[in-house]
């Protein structure tokens, strides 16, 4: 090719610089995915003693995109910076120090690139943060400390809070060139207004520390806050996620959980259960003495009932009612609704065996005799 070809000036750079732009574009492009790879690999092995327990997939996932990214920003910076033209060309004058200073195109072009590396370098950090909690996670599922589930999610979203927070200020102190130290000093009264709105966020992120602190409950625990019962799913900065039994997610700030009056039904060591049955007055006493000693045995034999009591509880007014109340442990192999089940099947064997029946609303007519009912 002819060296004088390429030296050809063309809106103010030469074919040279234009052809080393492309070049440096299309090999970033192209290979950028399998440098990506390479790179979370590499960094992988840093982390590899400390997650042994899981694929490096995993962090090779995570951190593709990001760095991906970072590839990409840095090879149309370094590609574009082949060019002179426009560039070197005034974008704004300003006054610095009494001084006329000149802000041209590059130096704008610099600013925003400067500013999508920070972004892509602290999104490659937060990614890091995803994997290490991802793989504290595994760890927790391992052990019988339920706490652990719960911590890990609140750690790491501490730590992206914090992450971001650095980030923050870093792109305001590189690209914008803030003195991030005045800034928050020259908040002032501005600071404690801003404090005043966000009260009621700072209240939710001091009860999550206190929850933290107290642990009324552990993710997985089933608990019963202001009438809503669920399965306790996520405890974040703001609120906790609660999923009920219909499968409906429910968000409720950390405020309420620990301000409201909260039931948790996981650590009750038993459930209680508590019913009526009422028999017919023609019931005789024997019989009503045998069925309550019967339905009182049955339930003592029963190694899914505890703390039974069967008594004669009160006089209706079609029916003599008997309480019956019964706790069941709160162990994996009893099921409360099977256990119901089959102390009501065998109250029903019982009361039937005795010659006795189940009372239902009558009503006598005017001069009849006691025995004849109008059903």
């Amino acid at each position: 090719m002819d060296i004088n070809f390429l030296e050809q000036i063309f809106w103010g750079n030469t074919i040279k610089q234009y052809l080393v732009l492309a070049g440096i574009v299309i090999l970033g492009l192209l290979f950028k995915r399998i440098v990506s790879r390479l790179l979370s690999k590499l960094t992988f092995k840093l982390f590899k003693k400390f997650a042994d327990e899981v694929n490096s997939e995993t962090f090779i996932a995570l951190l593709l995109k990001p760095i991906e990214f970072f590839i990409s920003v840095s090879t149309f910076y370094i590609a574009i910076n082949q060019l002179k033209h426009p560039l070197d060309v005034a974008f704004f004058h300003y006054k610095k120090n009494k001084v006329n200073e000149v802000f041209t195109i590059g130096e704008f072009v610099d600013k925003i690139f400067l500013f999508l590396i920070i972004l892509s370098v602290f999104w490659i950090v937060l990614r890091i943060i995803d994997f290490i909690a991802h793989v504290l996670l595994v760890r927790a599922a391992k052990t019988k400390n339920k706490a652990d589930d719960q911590l890990v999610p609140f750690i790491k979203e501490l730590l992206k809070f914090i992450i971001a927070f650095i980030g923050f200020f870093v792109l305001l102190g590189y690209v914008f060139e803030v003195n991030a130290v005045s800034l928050i000093t020259g908040l002032g009264i501005g600071g404690i207004a801003i404090a005043m709105a966000a009260k009621e966020s700072l209240e939710n992120l001091l009860g999550s520390f206190l929850i933290f602190m107290d642990k009324p409950f552990t993710v997985g625990d089933v608990v019963k806050v202001d009438g809503i019962e669920g399965t306790i799913e996520r405890v974040g900065f703001r609120s906790t996620v609660l999923r009920s039994a219909d499968k409906t997610t429910y968000v409720i700030p950390n405020r309420s959980m620990i301000d409201g009056v909260l039931e948790n039904l996981t650590m009750r060591n038993a459930r209680r259960v508590k019913f009526d049955i009422g028999l017919t007055y023609e019931t005789s006493n024997e019989v009503l003495k045998k069925i309550i000693a019967e339905i009182n045995s049955f339930l003592q034999d029963n190694p899914s009932t505890t703390d039974a009591t069967v008594a004669l509880d009160s006089f209706g007014d079609s029916a003599l009612n008997i309480q019956i109340i019964y706790l069941v442990p709160m162990k994996k192999e009893f099921d409360l609704a099977k256990i119901k089940e089959e102390v009501n099947f065998k109250v029903i064997e019982i009361v039937q065996s005795n010659g006795s029946e189940f009372a239902y609303p009558t009503q006598r007519s005017v001069g009849e005799g006691p025995h004849k009912e109008d059903k």
